[in-house]
């Protein structure tokens, strides 16, 4: 079974070193690395060339964003699943894509999630907050539940008949383009508690009040549009589930 990992860039050199050797180390050989880049003019490109071995295929020209950029680099695909990995993030050990080929295998599956960690930018070791997964239950979505994005991964074959991102949602894409095929598609789905990627903090949609304010319209828009019922409660109740997360995170901060 082939595995697909999309990386898109943009000025990533601070980065994107890290996030590649975490692919490239991998114990499970049979990775098809694509890097997408958004003409960078820092020294990402000078990184994608070092690794040039163990990239399969990567480009560097202008895009619409990144959910555009990932769209490209699903075109480009060739892999039997395809997962996410962000220039800044790290797959958190050289077995996670082991662990996640062996699941498809068993499970028998179209999709597969599991757990992250948000840490530090500058030392990774540091823990922010735990995103602990659970169990699939299609009807979670209904309280504003989803996967950890980046630790999604889904059959290749899926994109012909449900598509890629839709761009126009921002950064609720990733959240609209789950919503669409685990629930409005039903499409089967299985969790894996294994730690998948370390997520360094500061994403976009998260910054000020504004920025989450405007993400939760992006949020409500996608639920109703993939059929969620009352999705004006379900996108009021979907950043009030990631208290349940900062609660564990300080619970295991005193433990630990």
């Amino acid at each position: 079974m082939k595995v697909t990992i999309i990386t898109v860039t943009h000025n990533s050199a601070l980065h994107l070193q890290e996030c590649i050797n975490s692919v490239k180390n991998q114990t499970y050989h049979n990775i098809e690395h694509i890097v997408i880049d958004g003409e960078s003019t820092d020294d990402t490109i000078a990184i994608i060339k070092l690794f040039d071995n163990h990239i399969a295929k990567w480009i560097s020209e202008k895009d619409n964003g990144m959910y555009h950029a990932i769209n490209k680099g699903m075109e480009m695909a060739t892999g039997d699943i395809i997962g996410i990995l962000n220039s800044d993030d790290i797959l958190a050990s050289d077995t996670v894509i082991a662990s996640i080929v062996t699941s498809f295998e068993k499970n028998k599956v179209d999709s597969l999630y599991g757990d992250l960690v948000y840490v530090d930018k500058v030392n990774t070791k540091k823990i922010i907050r735990y995103w602990k997964g659970l169990t699939y239950d299609r009807i979670r979505f209904n309280y504003g539940w989803m996967p950890a994005h980046p630790t999604f991964y889904f059959r290749r074959p899926l994109l012909k008949d449900l598509g890629g991102y839709e761009t126009h949602y921002y950064t609720a894409s990733d959240y609209e383009f789950m919503a669409r095929y685990l629930y409005r598609f039903r499409i089967s789905a299985v969790y894996l508690p294994v730690l998948i990627v370390k997520m360094r903090v500061g994403g976009q949609s998260n910054r000020n009040i504004f920025n989450r304010f405007r993400a939760n319209r992006r949020d409500y828009l996608a639920m109703k549009i993939n059929n969620i019922p009352f999705p004006h409660i379900a996108s009021i109740l979907k950043p009030l589930i990631k208290l349940r997360q900062y609660y564990n995170s300080n619970r295991r901060k005193m433990i630990d």
